[in-house]
């Protein structure tokens, strides 16, 4: 039980904090249009930016946050980032002026290292090649939080678009409590690294990038995955609802639905995937079906097709999973929580070009100026995982066939079984 405890308090963790982030989801659109918000294309549009600034901050701060968990252990960085996501909640649910909002955005995206030092507890607790499969728990938590996260938030958003934001401040404050008191420490003192500014700034990412192609090339996988998914945050609620004529409550269903599967795919059949296909291959088909599901958003008329085929949308997340193995095994021990931070900072980059160009995207092709196509933005996204599937098809063919490049062979054991 002693050492099953870290993996439940940070698969809760995980848990309860998209449980949060999905309450609010379904009321966006309503909230932003009592606050005086004209048109639901202005309000994607606004909504865009609030996540561009969130975006920012996580870019910037991601990396060090990683950093201050390699240091000075897992515990106390998971403890305070959730305390300021709740402070942050309770600013969003009392906020009367969008200036006010764009302030507690930068506090959450600053704060924002939940999924990123959870993945760094499992990954001390797991060896490198089970990593992959741990994180599927956090990517399961995640899509439980997201089941139960958008029927509640739509249903609360009955009693008003401020009620979600009041329970997802009680619930990252509840989140804090159970970490403070039931979390032990993960990282061996053997493997703390000691904090260098210059391991913390963003920008030397990339510098480190080029000098490690390998690690490069899955990042850059990661990252235009992590640019295609950030359509469904974005877009999604605007899409429904000018698409399907869904209310807040239907969105939320919609969205739950969404997280079920996902969970019981990261749950059950991704370790089903990865033990007969290995990492590269489930990552290469977790791809391909983005690229098919993004197609069929960017053509679908029908909300009830739309349900029937959320099996198929939510199979494109055994790619990320898979990526992330791939990156961890190439990662020593004392590198964990820093190659988690660079996801972290890299999937805020990605947040911050992709979902105030998907709102953008969206608010042009609906504004009514002309052809108003709603699915834009899933267009936009389908041609986002093509890119990532053929960068890494490229990557798991044989060195000899790419060293002009420089780049090693990248399959993994699981892939050549």
């Amino acid at each position: 039980m002693a050492e099953r405890l870290p993996r439940v308090v940070v698969i809760l963790a995980v848990a309860l904090n998209a449980l949060g982030i999905g309450l609010i989801i379904p009321v966006m659109p309503a909230l932003l249009l009592e606050m005086g918000v004209p048109s639901v294309a202005q309000a994607a549009s606004i909504g865009g930016l609030l996540s561009l600034v969130f975006a920012l901050m996580q870019f910037l701060f991601g990396p060090m946050l990683g950093s201050l968990s390699d240091r000075f252990g897992r515990r106390p960085v998971l403890i305070l980032s959730l305390l300021t996501v709740a402070v942050d909640y309770a600013i969003l649910a009392t906020a009367t002026t969008l200036w006010l909002f764009f302030v507690a955005r930068i506090v959450s995206g600053i704060a924002s290292a939940t999924f990123s030092v959870a993945n760094a507890v499992l990954a001390d607790l797991s060896p490198p090649e089970k990593r992959a499969a741990a994180f599927g728990l956090t990517g399961a938590a995640f899509g439980i939080g997201f089941v139960l996260g958008p029927v509640f938030g739509g249903l609360l958003g009955e009693l008003g678009p401020r009620a979600p934001f009041f329970a997802a401040a009680g619930l990252s404050a509840l989140n804090a409590v159970i970490a403070y008191f039931a979390l032990p420490e993960t990282l061996k003192p053997k493997n703390r690294a000691p904090f260098r500014l210059s391991k913390s700034n963003p920008f030397a990412v990339f510098t480190d990038l080029a000098r490690r192609p390998a690690l490069g090339g899955l990042v850059s996988v990661s990252f235009l995955d992590a640019l295609a998914g950030m359509v469904y945050p974005a877009v999604w609620a605007y899409f429904a609802l000018t698409q399907f004529g869904w209310n807040s409550a239907t969105i939320g269903v919609s969205l739950a639905t969404y997280g079920a599967f996902f969970a019981l795919i990261q749950a059950g059949l991704i370790r089903i995937v990865l033990r007969f296909l290995g990492e590269m291959r489930t990552a290469l088909l977790g791809l391909g079906l983005g690229v098919l599901g993004f197609v069929i958003l960017s053509q679908i008329n029908s909300g009830a097709l739309a349900f029937l085929l959320t099996p198929l949308f939510a199979m494109r997340a055994v790619a990320g999973t898979a990526l992330s193995g791939l990156l961890s095994r190439r990662a020593g021990e004392e590198e964990q929580g820093a190659i988690q931070g660079i996801l972290a900072g890299m999937t805020g980059l990605a947040t911050l070009i992709a979902i105030p160009v998907m709102t953008q995207i969206f608010a042009v092709f609906t504004s009514g100026g002309g052809m108003v196509w709603a699915g834009a933005p899933f267009a936009a996204a389908a041609l986002l995982s093509a890119a990532a599937l053929g960068l890494l098809v490229c990557l798991a063919r044989p060195a000899h066939r790419l060293r002009p490049l420089a780049i090693p062979d990248l399959r993994d054991t699981g892939a050549e079984r």
